[in-house]
């Protein structure tokens, strides 16, 4: 098998794409070593070849356009010539399927695949990782998708995110961090399998309100952005992320749960951080039922988890403990820690997930499911979130500035839009679907002077490096155009200022 490489990325550096070309014949190599075919399809793809196209913005766009019927820019493609299902022929291509190369023998052609490395290039700088990584994880997701694999169905799914994963390891470039969630794939996982609108108050067998618990930077972000197939909630290495409680609607035919991100439970040192922990105690005692989520990397419950487990003894909640990251710790460290929680509460299930993965949340899903009575959907089928796109944009642009500055600006930051315009292809403000761009103004608040000179940087550099990363995330939510004019501001000691908080949004009672 070889891939064949066609360069009509007019403009774009030679030596960035040049740079591939050992990392796709290592890819080439992997495909057919490894288990990602049936060994007759690996025989028949020893005589077979994939184009990969690299080509401009404008193109991919023109391409989504004629095939796809849609006006946007991607950042890959992917067009199948042969008949397969993970890796299986559905039908044996027959000699007529078969080209020839000029020493008459035949070969096969199993496809094509476009990658715009403009795209690619503003996505690497946005995840903190190489062009070669990004580029090579778009490119072996979408020879997965000339080999059959798909994520549309969630079985399908898991088995296409372990592929992928493996792909990457075998050729080096192995993702080890969140970035790697499913969400960031070219099509977001469908939340919403639902024929039709289902409205508000209409019967529904199970709807009901789940509090997600648990320690700062133990998963909950990345397990809910899974389950509802796009970047709702802002996703950090750093603790405390989340600050507010961000409800998320997942449903079906017949169950809609409102699951409610909290902020992650600390010992507060501010005001801000008072009402944090404030809410998180709130949305436990007044959901239908508790996933508590703990880390299985650590060999036993921290204090964090034994505090949350003494305040639901007493609410008479229904609590499941999920337990999140075990496949990193290793299968034989599950059942101690298991055991070990089971001493301290009684819970009504345990289920060990991976929310980087998505490795059995389809069963945590089926398991909380249950638990929920039958009653009237508390929302329209077609809502996912109770959050503003303004709301989540000015979260997207703070989860920039966490990633760019690093360790230099601790939680010191928030982020306030004073401008949220939606404009059609005539300029008129609009609040319709035929907004075609969205112009936004928004103020970063930090809380020194020597914070403000790391955002901005040297000659500007870092606020456009944030401005940048947030205005390409933003453009996916929106599905538009985006202008993003950032203001770098000092406002000490914020978080225990009262007026602050609440322009902010994080003042107390906000969500009452």
């Amino acid at each position: 098998m070889r891939i064949d490489i066609v360069n009509n990325a007019e403009g774009f550096s030679e030596d960035k794409l040049n740079g591939l070309d050992e990392y796709i014949i290592s890819l080439s190599e992997a495909v057919l070593s490894g288990d990602y075919t049936s060994p007759k399809v690996t025989r028949s793809l020893k005589d077979a070849y994939a184009t990969l196209t690299f080509v401009t913005p404008d193109e991919i766009k023109e391409v989504n356009r004629e095939q796809r019927d849609i006006d946007k820019e991607t950042d890959c493609l992917s067009f199948p010539m042969l008949e397969l299902t993970e890796g299986e022929f559905d039908m044996i291509p027959d000699s007529g399927d078969f080209e020839t190369d000029e020493d008459g023998n035949q070969i096969l052609c199993y496809g094509d695949i476009l990658i715009n490395p403009v795209a690619c290039e503003a996505q690497a700088e946005s995840y903190g990782h190489s062009f070669e990584r990004e580029a090579m994880f778009l490119i072996a997701h979408s020879l997965l998708h000339l080999l059959g694999y798909d994520h549309i169905d969630p079985t399908d799914e898991k088995i296409m995110i372990d592929k992928q994963k493996r792909l990457m390891r075998d050729i080096g470039l192995a993702f080890d961090d969140e970035i790697a969630d499913i969400f960031e794939m070219d099509n977001h996982r469908e939340n919403n399998p639902v024929d039709g609108l289902i409205p508000a108050g209409a019967p529904c067998k199970h709807c009901g309100t789940v509090a997600l618990l648990g320690r700062p930077n133990v998963g909950k972000s990345t397990l809910l952005n899974y389950i509802t197939g796009m970047k709702i909630a802002i996703v950090s290495h750093k603790p405390q992320t989340t600050r507010t409680n961000i409800r998320t609607i997942y449903n079906t035919e017949d169950t809609q749960i409102i699951f409610t991100d909290t902020p992650g439970i600390h010992k507060p040192t501010s005001k801000m951080g008072e009402f944090m922990v404030e809410r998180s105690y709130k949305a436990a005692l007044g959901a239908d039922c508790v996933v508590l989520i703990a880390d299985g990397r650590f060999p036993e419950p921290g204090s964090v988890e034994k505090k949350l487990m003494e305040l639901l003894k007493g609410s008479n909640k229904k609590v499941i403990l999920a337990i999140n990251k075990y496949d990193e710790a290793g299968q034989e460290k599950l059942l101690p820690l298991t055991q070990k929680y089971s001493e301290l509460y009684n819970f009504e299930d345990i289920v060990p997930v991976s929310a980087k993965t998505g490795r059995n949340v389809d069963l945590l899903l089926s398991v909380i499911t249950k638990m929920l009575p039958e009653g009237p959907r508390l929302f329209d089928s077609e809502y996912m979130t109770d959050q503003t796109e303004r709301v989540i944009a000015a979260e997207l642009i703070r989860e920039q500035v966490l990633h760019y500055t690093d360790q230099e600006i601790p939680h010191g930051t928030a982020v306030i839009i004073n401008e949220f315009k939606e404009k059609n292809d005539d300029g008129e403000i609009t609040s319709g679907d035929d907004r075609t761009v969205t112009v936004i103004k928004a103020d970063i608040i930090c809380n020194r002077d020597s914070h403000k000179a790391i955002i901005i940087g040297k000659d500007g550099q870092m606020i456009k490096r944030i401005g940048t990363a947030a205005r390409r995330n933003i453009e996916k939510l929106l599905d538009c155009k985006v202008y993003l004019d950032l203001y770098v501001k000092v406002r000490n000691d914020w978080q225990n200022n009262d007026a602050m908080l609440g322009s902010t949004g994080l003042g107390k009672d906000i969500d009452e």
